[in-house]
């Protein structure tokens, strides 16, 4: 679904918040960087439309701030998200493989949580068919879930559609949707930050990492 214009108002507090991230190789994990209030606070229109889908429990629960620009290049093939950020590691029936990331737990946890999720991405910058826009496979969240190698086939079995975006639009599809990204054949930036929401609680030992107090 496509939201035109829904983050305009954000934008100033999202451009100061990220002037000072040096572009990195796919993405920088905003594990510990509080957020503007303005973009996940109760108030804001992103917290809004989420809670609509997912009901008045959706939270925020992990962000990336992707910078791709000439000098920050990178593609990414087919692919489902399917892990999560966690507080602690508790090793509980239907949650794996554990990773580590950056300091911080990575779990794949059942995929009934991740087809409750919802993805947002907020686009501080336009994105037109030169400068990398995401790739979605459409009704691709319905197949399940979906080994890496068989990606790139259930992708060609489906419609694609490119999020083209103007600066202050903001996507928002199901987290476990089949995307992908080519390298960017532009001078332009295409600054995106993307985050993943949840209503759900997780099993009994486990909690979110979250993105800290400024979090609904």
């Amino acid at each position: 679904m496509l939201c035109r214009g829904l983050a305009l108002p954000i934008l100033p507090d999202c451009d100061v918040a990220f002037r000072s991230i040096e572009p990195p190789r796919a993405g920088t994990r905003l594990y510990d960087r509080i957020l503007p209030i303005s973009v996940i606070g109760a108030a804001s229109p992103i917290t809004q439309v989420v809670r609509q889908r997912l009901g008045p429990k959706a939270r925020p629960v992990r962000a990336v701030f992707f910078d791709k620009r000439a000098t920050s290049n990178w593609a990414l093939g087919w692919h489902q998200d399917r892990t999560i950020c966690v507080a602690d590691r508790h090793e509980v029936p239907g949650y794996g493989p554990w990773s580590r990331k950056l300091g911080q737990w990575h779990v794949e946890p059942p995929f009934a949580i991740l087809e409750r999720m919802v993805t947002v991405r907020i686009h501080l910058d336009c994105v037109d068919r030169e400068n990398a826009p995401l790739k979605i496979a459409l009704a691709s969240h319905l197949r399940g879930k979906v080994a890496a190698v068989n990606a790139a086939d259930v992708a060609a079995d489906c419609a694609v559609m490119e999020c083209l975006a103007d600066r202050g639009d903001m996507w928002v599809y199901a987290t476990p949707i089949l995307h992908a990204s080519d390298a960017s054949r532009s001078d332009a930036g295409r600054r995106v930050l993307q985050i993943d929401w949840s209503a759900d609680d997780l099993a009994e030992g486990l909690q979110w990492r979250g993105l800290g107090p400024g979090a609904p």
